[in-house]
Formats: C-alpha cells, structure tokens, sequence
C-alpha cells in the first residue's frame, strides 16, 4: 500500500467526526486542489487521498448530498475541505464554478479535469447543443482550465491533470457533434482523445510560467459505477487509477505537454500530434464555449 493511501486507510478508522476540525477555507501552508467529479468513484479516492495527506480539496460534483459526505469524510480525518455544485451539461455552471473558485481562492495549486461520463443509449445533447459526452468529458475541461489559467499562474508552481483514457478516436471535424454513425463508445473515445490534444496545447501555452499540464489513462474498466452499471467486467481497482492520478500530481520531474498510461509515459493516438487538428481544435472550442477565459 503506497503510503497516501495508507495514511487514508489509518485516517478512516482513527479519526471520528466528533475528533475533527471543520475546514471551509484553507491554511496559508495549505495545497488547494480541485477535483472535479470527486463525489464517486476515481474522483472520490483522489479527493479522500488529498484530504487525508493534508491538502485542501475543493469537491466538485452535481450531487450535493455526496458532495457532503465526501467533505465530512475529509473533514472527519481532520482535514479540510469544500463542496462546489456544478452540473458539466450546462456551460454556465462550468463558468459559474470557475467565478466562484475565482472569488473565494487567491490560490489553485492543482486542478485535476476528471469529471466524466460514459452513456448508454442514444445520442444525447446537452442543454448548450453539444454532443454530451463531448461536452461533459472535454469542453469542460477546455473553459475550465481556461477559466483558471491566470489563477494557476499566479499559484506555480501548479499542475493541471487531465484524466483522459487509452479508449482514443480520432475527431472528425466535418462532425464532431456526431450527427451521423453515433455510438456511445465512438462518443467517449473522441472526448477523451479531445483531452490529450488539449493537455498539449495548453502545456504550450503555460510554458515558462510553473504550471505543468498531462495527460493520463488511470487504469483500464476501474470497478466504479459508470464500469460497473453498464454490466461491464472491472479488470484494475478504482485505487490503482487514483494512484496513477496522485502520480502525476505529486511525483517530481514529469514534464509538461505528456500522456501516460498508469505511471508510464505512452504515445496517444498521432492526431494529438496534428498541428492543422491541434489548431481546429482549439479554434472550435473557443467558438462552443464563448471563447474561455
């Protein structure tokens, strides 16, 4: 057991609510760090993980109620914690989160892009048009890294995770949306080779600044709910992908502009490496999100 996770587990069972000390804001010495989709599964253990070794985590998810079990989980280890609403099919509250991060922190030290989704069924929209899942796993995290960009300068060094997956496809730009030959899979997997791409350029355009972005696969079929409801058969544990995650976040020397596959160094799909798709890309997403920041 690495020893976050160790300290997790002891926290847990040592610590009661009766014990702990209530934390909305952080300590000057504090990390603060942004989870996104951190009320159940992969998002969870990372933020649990956090709250345990001492960070602030601000808890993001749509679900209040397990937003706050989450940060009374934390809070009962002793540690310090907040619960953000925002629901990622709506543009607003993705902006609307990043003002609020904005108003109340004069520090983000890591923002770690998990929020995700993978739908059965037919094609879904959200409430802005979009293609759902393209929205809810990528355009979220283009305008709230965008929406951040300037607070994470002031704080760096900072990193960025972006939870992407080893399921890749490349965009079509005639049809990104998927209008036509939708599947669910095809959905997912363009999402999140949309990440990667975007993990490169925003690596790019944090250059020289202190704040490092990558990109990762935690781990394959993690036995969380999204997995698991869809009769699918968990091949790793969701605490093998959290440690892959808390990797990235705080192991020294791993570059900027990467994807990795657990804790290794891997080759996304070659269109993260298409300067002419790069730039599309981006053009695209500034014109579906109001241009970001």
């Amino acid at each position: 057991m690495r020893p976050f996770l160790a300290i997790l587990a002891a926290s847990l069972f040592a610590v009661t609510p009766h014990d702990a000390v209530a934390q909305d804001t952080p300590d000057g010495d504090q990390r603060v760090v942004l989870v996104t989709g951190s009320t159940s599964g992969l998002g969870r253990e990372v933020a649990l993980a956090l709250g345990a070794a001492g960070d602030h985590v601000i808890v993001h998810g749509r679900n209040e109620e397990r937003g706050r079990v989450v940060v009374d989980s934390i809070r009962a280890m002793g540690g310090s914690a907040r619960f953000m609403r925002a629901d990622f099919a709506r543009l607003d509250d993705i902006a609307g989160l990043a003002e609020q991060i904005l108003a109340d922190y004069p520090r983000l030290d890591v923002l770690v892009n998990n929020a995700g989704i993978w739908l059965e069924g037919p094609r879904q929209l959200s409430e802005d048009g979009h293609e759902l899942h393209f929205q809810v796993n990528y355009l979220a995290t283009y305008l709230l890294t965008e929406s951040l960009a300037d607070l994470l300068r002031a704080s760096a060094p900072a990193r960025v995770v972006n939870v992407a997956s080893i399921a890749q496809r490349p965009l079509d730009f005639d049809d990104v949306m998927l209008e036509s030959g939708y599947s669910d899979g095809r959905a997912y997997a363009q999402s999140k080779l949309a990440q990667i791409m975007i993990t490169r350029v925003h690596a790019e355009a944090f250059e020289g600044s202190g704040v490092t972005v990558n990109a990762l696969h935690p781990a394959t079929m993690m036995d969380t709910n999204m997995v698991l409801s869809r009769g699918a058969q968990a091949r790793a544990s969701v605490d093998e992908g959290a440690e892959a995650v808390l990797h990235l976040i705080d192991a020294p020397d791993l570059g900027t502009g990467g994807y990795f596959n657990g804790m290794q160094p891997a080759q996304p799909n070659a269109q993260a490496f298409d300067a002419e798709a790069l730039a599309r890309l981006v053009e695209l997403s500034a014109e579906w999100t109001g241009g970001g920041a």
